[in-house]
């Protein structure tokens, strides 16, 4: 190639990153990392069976943490809100999450009122580096696909057995404060998930899940988060 070609090439391309606004660039970084698969990867996703038009849609987007505790949300919020599940394998870092979340999105086509989200117990061998720099445009998805809805970040919860690379405690906890340093000054509300089952230890159903019983317990605090914030959302 011809340097007066590669240099237009290059000019072009600046121009057109710099068009494409912060969210777009964020999400154009984040598609560039590369996906790093786990074993076992999965996705789940629920919808209300009955869906009343007349109530706020709540979205709860998270992992099998998420998972275990939805069915007690969906019981609280019962005459409240329809409640919908995603959760996925898919951490924080990959670039697949933000499409899997936008696909669910189109798929259901609803506005959500509330997304109330945690992803924080997969994705190990990414780095916190990582973790940091992809929370950003894991924000902006979420975002994009609920533009009008109030926010609410669940902290990950504590582990019972540690493993490596991960998890860890340690590495929870640092997940947990990178989370927090971005979600806070946003204005995001946040749902203590860790600090509810660290008082919880003796409820763990295997190293990370929590029994039927811990599980109805997140499951409470998580609706009493969403409640305390559906009035502030609707317009």
């Amino acid at each position: 190639m011809m340097p007066s070609k590669r240099i237009l090439l290059w000019t072009l391309a600046l121009v057109a990153t710099l068009l494409m606004g912060p969210r777009m660039q964020t999400i154009v970084a984040a598609q560039d990392a590369t996906s790093k698969t786990e074993e076992i990867e999965w996705t789940w996703e629920v919808r209300p069976a009955h869906a009343d038009p007349k109530l706020p849609n709540v979205l709860l987007l998270g992992d099998s943490i998420t998972r275990n505790y939805f069915p007690e949300v969906q019981r609280q919020l019962v005459g409240v809100a329809n409640v919908y599940l995603m959760a996925s394998s898919t951490s924080v870092g990959d670039p697949r999450l933000a499409r899997q979340i936008e696909e669910f999105s189109s798929a259901e086509g609803v506005k959500f009122s509330v997304v109330h989200f945690n992803n924080g117990m997969h994705g190990w061998t990414y780095s916190e580096k990582e973790y940091r720099d992809a929370f950003p445009a894991f924000l902006s998805e979420i975002h994009a696909v609920a533009p009008k809805a109030a926010l609410i970040w669940a902290s990950t919860t504590p582990v019972k057995k540690e493993t490596e690379p991960g998890p860890t405690n340690a590495r929870v906890d640092a997940r947990n404060a990178i989370a927090e340093s971005l979600v806070r000054p946003a204005g995001i509300a946040i749902d203590d998930q860790h600090g509810l089952m660290t008082q919880h230890e003796d409820l763990y159903q295997d190293s990370v899940h929590f029994s039927e019983q811990g599980a109805v317990l997140q499951g409470k605090q998580a609706a009493q988060a969403i409640r305390a914030i559906l009035p502030h959302s609707q317009q």
